[in-house]
C-alpha cells in the first residue's frame, strides 16, 4: 500500500473534527494535516443527524467544560455563521414547567444560566408564556431568548471548505482500520493506504472508544449508543411552535425528555425519545448489528445503568413504538395536538459514554497519550460548542506536542 505523510492526522470529520483541523491551520499554517473519514460524505453521523439546536448554556453545571465551552462555542460559531453565510436564528426557547413539583428545579435552571452568564433569561408566567409560543401549556417557564437554530452539516461543510482552502487534505472512505508506531510516528492502516503522521487527534464520535484501543488507550469508558426518534408536525400546523419548547429535565431519567424543536427550514421536530441502539449506526428502529449489541449487552456498565432505569427505559420503548404514547408525553405542553398532526420523521444516535460504575460521563473528556489526543466524550452541546472544543484540544496539543518544530511528512 502506498505511504502519504503528515505532521497531524485527525480521525473523524464530523463537526468537532473539522472544527480541530481548522483551529489548527489557523494557528500553523505550514503544517501538513489530512482529516481521515470512514465515510464517503462528511458529518454524515451525530453531525448530520442533529436537531440544530445552538445551545446556550442553561443545562450545565457552572465551571465544567460544557458550561465554559457551550457560552464560549455559541459565540465564536455565530460570528462564524455570520462570515461565512450560513444562516441561523436566535428563536428563542422556553423551558415549560406544567407541575408544582418542577418549580425548583425550574429555578436551579435559571439560576445554573445566570452563573454560566447566558443572557436575556427570564422567569415567567402562563400569560407571558402564551404571548412567546400561543399553544403552549404550563404554569411557569424559563425563557432564554438567544437561543437558536441552525443546521450543523452546513457548518461542517462551511469547517471543511475552511480546511481544504488552507492546505488541509480530507480523505473520506479512510477508515481506519489499525495503528501502530514505528520510527516516533504513527502509521494507520485503511482499506486503500497507510498514512503516516508524527501526532494523532481522535475525534471518533460512535467509535471513539474503539479508536482509542487502537490507540492504545484505555478503553473505558465505553460508548453506548442511544437512539432518539422524532415526529416532524405537519406543514399546516407548523405556526403552532415560534421557537422551541423544552421540558424541565426529570432526575428519574438521564435524558432530556421529548420537546419542540423549530428548524432552520421552517419544519418543526417533535421528540426525541431515548432509546437503546441496537448498532452503533442504528438509525431505524430495527437496524441490529450482533457484535455491536453484544459488545453493550456484557458491559458491566450498561446493565447497572439498566437495572437503575429499567422503568423509565420500558417507557421509552412503549413510546418508541406507540404513536399514541409519544403524543400523549407531547400533548402535556401542547394539548391541541392530534395525531393527525404527527408525521414520520428523521432519527440520530447518541454517542453516549458510560462510566464501568453505570453513570453517564456528562462533562467533555480529552485523553493525551504521547503523540496522540483523543476526544473520549463530547455529548450535546458538543455541535453549539465545536469551535470552543477545538480551541481546547489545540491548546492541549501546543501544551504536548512539538509543533514548532514539527517539519511536513
Amino acid at each position: 500500500m502506498p505511504e502519504q505523510g503528515y505532521d497531524i492526522v485527525i480521525i473523524g470529520a464530523g463537526i468537532v473534527g473539522l472544527a480541530t483541523a481548522m483551529e489548527m491551520l489557523v494557528r500553523y499554517p505550514s503544517l501538513k494535516l489530512a482529516v481521515l473519514e470512514k465515510e464517503h460524505e462528511l458529518a454524515s453521523q451525530q453531525t448530520g443527524h442533529n436537531s440544530g439546536v445552538i445551545h446556550s448554556g442553561i443545562y450545565y453545571t457552572p465551571g465544567s467544560l460544557k458550561a465554559k465551552a457551550c457560552v464560549a462555542g455559541k459565540a465564536t460559531l455565530i460570528q462564524f455563521c455570520q462570515e461565512h453565510g450560513v444562516s441561523y436564528e436566535l428563536c428563542g426557547k422556553v423551558i415549560v414547567a406544567t407541575h408544582e413539583e418542577e418549580l425548583p428545579r425550574l429555578e436551579q435552571l435559571y439560576q445554573r444560566g445566570l452563573a454560566n452568564g447566558v443572557p436575556g433569561l427570564e422567569m415567567i408566567g402562563p400569560e407571558r408564556l402564551r404571548e412567546i409560543e400561543p399553544h403552549a401549556g404550563g404554569i411557569k417557564a424559563l425563557y432564554s431568548p438567544t437561543t437558536g437554530i441552525v443546521d450543523f452539516g452546513q457548518v461542517a461543510r462551511a469547517y471543511a471548505r475552511e480546511v481544504t482552502s488552507r492546505g488541509g487534505v480530507i480523505l473520506t472512505d479512510h477508515a481506519v482500520v489499525t495503528i501502530e508506531q514505528r520510527n516516533g510516528r504513527y502509521l494507520l492502516t485503511t482499506p486503500t493506504d497507510v498514512v503516516e503522521a508524527r501526532y494523532v487527534i481522535g475525534c471518533a464520535g460512535l467509535y471513539a472508544d474503539r479508536v482509542a484501543r487502537l490507540l492504545g488507550m484505555p478503553v473505558t469508558p465505553q460508548i453506548v449508543p442511544f437512539r432518539g426518534d422524532y415526529y416532524i408536525l405537519r406543514q399546516e400546523r407548523s405556526a403552532m411552535v415560534r421557537g422551541m419548547i423544552y421540558p424541565v429535565p426529570d432526575p428519574r431519567f438521564p435524558f432530556l425528555g421529548v420537546h419542540f424543536t423549530r428548524r432552520v427550514n421552517g419544519d418543526v421536530w417533535l421528540g426525541p425519545n431515548a432509546v437503546l441502539a441496537f448498532a452503533r449506526e442504528g438509525y431505524r428502529r430495527l437496524d441490529i448489528n450482533m457484535g455491536d449489541l453484544w459488545e453493550t449487552l456484557r458491559y458491566p456498565g450498561f446493565r447497572k445503568l439498566a437495572l437503575k432505569y429499567w422503568r423509565v427505559g420500558l417507557e421509552e420503548m412503549y413510546r418508541d413504538f406507540s404513536k399514541a404514547g409519544f403524543l400523549k408525553a407531547l400533548q402535556r405542553y401542547m394539548p391541541e395536538l392530534r395525531p393527525v398532526d404527527l408525521l414520520p420523521g428523521p432519527a440520530g444516535v447518541r454517542a453516549q459514554a458510560l462510566a464501568p460504575n453505570g453513570t453517564l460521563v456528562d462533562d467533555f473528556v480529552v485523553d493525551q497519550q504521547g503523540g496522540v489526543l483523543h476526544v473520549r466524550n463530547a455529548p450535546s452541546p458538543a455541535a453549539t460548542s465545536s469551535l470552543a472544543i477545538a480551541e481546547m484540544i489545540v491548546n492541549t496539543a501546543e501544551r504536548n506536542f512539538s509543533l514548532d518544530s514539527t517539519k511536513p511528512g
